[in-house]
């Protein structure tokens, strides 16, 4: 059976049933200097929806909130059959240390100011976006069982956090009866491909469904990319463009250069892109409740980075 949009499957350990592909927003909007204008963002989104995508993923700070007022304004009638997700914790006001941080405080005045972004009543799916190792892990679980029960918030879930934490919370969730994480989003790509180690196993035991990211490898992986773009200017300074950030995470070394150069040649002998070879990957482990696979979404579409 071909893969499509609305070949839905199921998030983790709950009944939420979401496409295959998520629709990575975060660069609808070009308050970075780079990413999507409007109309090529309306584009992408009309696209994805009418071949029956509905899951879509965005954030507080996304292109500075511009991302998730876009997707208010498509939205629409549509809202109730979309999956929207979002995340909190990454700063929203320079100069605020309260405006950032996985903290109850900034935890519900995020969640309030992406429900009027969203032009929403609801959140399907939240994020604690970015570990920072000084909140307590039952602030955390307490405060986003709170806005579940409030009904602002349906499904919680855990981005970029160490796997012992992690299993920590759900623990601490299930005995006290507090709403379970459902999901786990990592970055994951043939440049980057720690989550084997224990973040995915990690998620089979505990069921939660797992989300990659960047499959690509910052666009690493398409092999547009050469030594020459890492000079010692361009680590120094920038250019504020998406080539910048991408030398800036570090994703332009000898050792992801010798990969790509595999891509390619595995590329030309099947008569396919670099991009097509980098994005497919083994196959996932199986749920051992419901014997699906885990990985709810095994890309973003298009790539968050």
């Amino acid at each position: 059976m071909s893969l499509t949009l609305d070949t839905y499957r199921l998030l983790g350990r709950s009944g939420l049933r979401v496409s295959p592909l998520a629709l990575g927003a975060a660069t609808f909007g070009t308050e970075w200097g780079w990413g999507a204008e409007r109309d090529d963002a309306r584009k992408l989104f009309d696209r994805y929806v009418e071949r029956g995508g509905n899951f879509i993923d965005t954030a507080s700070t996304y292109t500075g909130g511009s991302s998730e007022r876009i997707l208010g304004e498509f939205v629409g009638d549509d809202r109730e059959r979309l999956v929207l997700a979002t995340k909190y914790t990454t700063l929203r006001r320079p100069g605020d240390p309260n405006s950032g941080g996985p903290h109850r405080k900034n935890l519900f005045a995020s969640v309030e100011s992406s429900l009027r972004r969203l032009n929403t009543d609801y959140i399907d799916l939240l994020y604690l976006h970015v570990w920072d190792y000084t909140t307590p892990v039952e602030e955390i679980m307490r405060g986003m069982d709170d806005l579940v029960r409030q009904g602002k918030v349906l499904y919680v879930a855990m981005s970029n956090v160490p796997a012992w934490q992690i299993s920590r919370m759900q623990a601490i969730a299930d005995l006290r009866g507090w709403a379970p994480l459902v999901a786990l989003q990592i970055g994951y790509s043939l440049i980057d491909r720690t989550g084997e180690c224990d973040l995915i196993p990690m998620a089979r035991e505990l069921g939660l469904g797992v989300v990659p990211y960047s499959p690509l490898a910052g666009g690493v992986l398409t092999g547009k990319y050469s030594s020459g773009d890492v000079t010692a200017a361009d680590r120094a300074a920038g250019d504020g463009t998406r080539r910048s950030v991408t030398i800036a995470g570090g994703s332009l070394t000898e050792r992801n250069f010798a990969i790509v150069d595999v891509v390619r040649e595995i590329a030309k002998e099947v008569g396919g892109t670099p991009a097509q070879v980098g994005r497919r990957r083994p196959p996932w482990p199986r749920s051992t409740r419901t014997g699906a696979p885990f990985s709810s979404a095994p890309a973003a579409v298009p790539p968050r980075s």
